[in-house]
């Protein structure tokens, strides 16, 4: 008679992140600093744990998640979402006490700590505008980049068809609209299925629900039709609502995504 095989094991990192507690990094942060403990004893780098594991993890984890912030910028044309490149200016850049927004309804003050650790959780082209969310909270950037994620992210796109500029929508076949809805492919991989329709006689409306490279302009360029803007007004339930442009706030407490 066999021994029953062993249950299977997970990297710990990773089950704190399954959990919804935080993120990996963030979790190997909480490792190193002796803040989580598996059935009763402090765990190490890279320790797997069993489904049936105790996790527990210490308050000054919480507490320093607490002071994490979530920033929304309503980033302009020019800048990138993430590393400097080519001479461009990270969009993080932008977020400093003189470009706080005044209406921003959250009562925090800004703080040089703030910017430690705040990364983009997803892209927005150097050529386009709108909602970029910046975030400390791994958290955060697991729901909206996540290999799971199912945000939505809508978009606002102002096309072109050939020569025609002016009211695209009538001269546009909606058997290509329809592509654009479901059934085309991007680097040899099919893409879930879209919301689009027409906001106006030469802009589309674009509801997504994953954030390939540059997806928009060319799931655009396979149906024939040029970008000639593109602005993201919302991500989830957030709104980029009257934001201005180059002007950030924070995400408030009673917001999420």
């Amino acid at each position: 008679m066999s021994d029953s095989a062993p249950p299977p094991t997970t990297r710990l990192n990773k089950r704190l992140a399954e959990l919804g507690l935080c993120s990996r990094r963030e979790a190997d942060e909480w490792i190193a600093r002796g803040w989580v403990r598996v059935d009763g004893q402090v765990a190490g780098m890279g320790q797997q744990v069993e489904p049936t594991a105790r996790i527990e993890v210490d308050p000054a984890a919480r507490g320093q998640q607490a002071q994490q912030v979530t920033i929304l910028l309503h980033k302009p044309v020019g800048y990138v979402s993430g590393q400097a490149e080519d001479g461009y200016q990270p969009a993080v850049t932008l977020v400093q006490a003189r470009s706080h927004w005044r209406g921003d309804g959250s009562r925090q003050r800004f703080a040089p700590a703030q910017l430690r650790g705040l990364a983009p959780a997803g892209r927005l082209d150097i050529d386009s505008t709108g909602l970029l969310v910046l975030t400390q909270d791994g958290r955060v950037a697991r729901r909206l980049i996540g290999e799971d994620s199912e945000v939505e992210k809508e978009y606002l796109v102002r096309v072109s068809w050939g020569e025609v500029a002016s009211d695209v929508q009538s001269a546009f076949p909606p058997a290509g609209l329809a592509r654009l809805r479901h059934g085309l492919s991007l680097d040899g991989r099919p893409l879930k299925r879209a919301r689009v329709d027409w906001q106006n006689p030469e802009q589309l409306r674009f509801v997504l629900t994953e954030g390939r490279k540059r997806q928009i302009r060319r799931m655009c360029e396979l149906v024939g039709l040029k970008v000639v803007g593109l602005k993201r007004v919302r991500i989830g339930r957030v709104t980029l609502g009257q934001l201005p442009l180059g002007q950030w706030r924070y995400l408030g407490p009673h917001e999420s995504f």
